[in-house]
């Protein structure tokens, strides 16, 4: 019989890794205070009782049965270091342990709210055009290469979705003075009014903006909710700046009103990941692509090991878990995000 008494962490992180999640440092002290098991996510149940019957922690967001849930009579919290919930476990049995499952997501709202303000301004400036024009030697020069140009400060901006990423996009667009409406059906309109923003309905946010971004997660209920008639409803040469994820619109439709000319965009995420080189939304132009990178900072996924072991840490003292995000049992068997791929 072993006579380790740290306490249990089955490591299940993928597609992270503990190395990509921690700090050398954090890394030496996570595997100081704790006995880590490395495990194939695909296989926890395959683990001896030795191992389900001692865990204290799962790292990561391995698919998981009742079950295999009920060899591990001493878990007290399921870890999320993918950061988008899906339905791959029994929440209700978790919930109904006093188990928790909380997610360090909220990691990438402050690097995927300044990269939404950059397609903002380079959208409304011209600024990749204007460049790719220079470097071919077409360039106009003053005034000429404004004719579409637009300013952010002042404007009408509509924020669908007002979660981490919404907060923190609300928090870089601060400062120019823009009148700032939110659509989220989950929000109480007095907790909009107290960030500063005016709560409206979905047609507002579309109908009234020069600058719409999407930063709401996909859920049951909204999947592929923004459609051609919502990108009918916006205002001509608006721009439409995705962050979230793809599903929530229908991405034809998206490059339809595009190409039309009605409205400008912007996507950092796509219906498939990674994309074919012959996908349309490639030489489209007025689109500005970037390859699901708004978030992944080494910075921000180093945030994640040290609100893991802040976590861990606290419930090690019989304490809630405070730095990462709880899963809501109203709420987490709604969401439909798709696991990222490895980064």
């Amino acid at each position: 019989m072993s006579t380790d008494n740290r306490p249990l962490a089955i490591s299940a992180p993928e597609p992270r890794s503990l190395e990509l999640i921690f700090t050398k440092d954090a890394l030496s002290l996570l595997h100081s205070k704790y006995r880590i098991v490395e495990a194939d996510p695909e296989n926890i149940a395959g683990l001896g009782d030795d191992v389900l019957g001692e865990a204290r922690y799962i790292i990561g967001q391995p698919p998981l049965s009742k079950d295999t849930l009920d060899r591990m009579p001493r878990l007290r919290c399921i870890l999320n270091v993918e950061s988008n919930l899906i339905n791959n476990m029994p929440y209700d049995v978790l919930f109904e342990r006093g188990i928790h499952v909380v997610t360090t997501g909220q990691v990438f709202a402050e690097p995927v709210a300044e990269i939404g303000l950059g397609f903002a301004l380079s959208l409304a400036r011209g600024i990749v055009d204007a460049d790719l024009d220079f470097r071919e030697g077409r360039e106009l020069w003053g005034g000429d290469g404004n004719a579409k140009a637009r300013l952010l400060s002042g404007s009408d901006i509509g924020i669908v979705g007002f979660g981490d990423l919404g907060k923190a996009l609300n928090r870089v667009l601060s400062g120019f003075r823009a009148t700032i409406r939110v659509f989220d059906p989950w929000m109480p309109p007095s907790i909009l009014r107290e960030h500063g923003v005016q709560p409206a309905s979905l047609d507002e946010v579309l109908s009234g903006s020069d600058f719409v971004f999407v930063v709401a997660s996909v859920t049951s209920e909204n999947k592929g909710f923004l459609g051609a008639e919502a990108f009918a409803r916006m205002r001509k040469g608006a721009v439409f700046i995705l962050l979230s994820r793809a599903d929530v619109v229908d991405f034809d439709a998206l490059m339809a009103a595009v190409a039309s000319g009605h409205i400008v965009a912007a996507s950092d995420v796509y219906p498939e990941e990674p994309l074919g080189k012959d996908h349309p939304v490639r030489g489209l132009k007025g689109f500005i692509r970037s390859a699901h990178r708004a978030g992944a900072l080494d910075s921000a996924f180093k945030k994640m090991g040290d609100m893991v072991l802040e976590d861990m840490d606290l419930m090690d003292r019989g304490l809630p878990p405070m730095r990462c995000k709880r899963a809501e049992r109203e709420t987490v068997s709604r969401m439909r995000s798709k696991p990222v791929t490895r980064n």
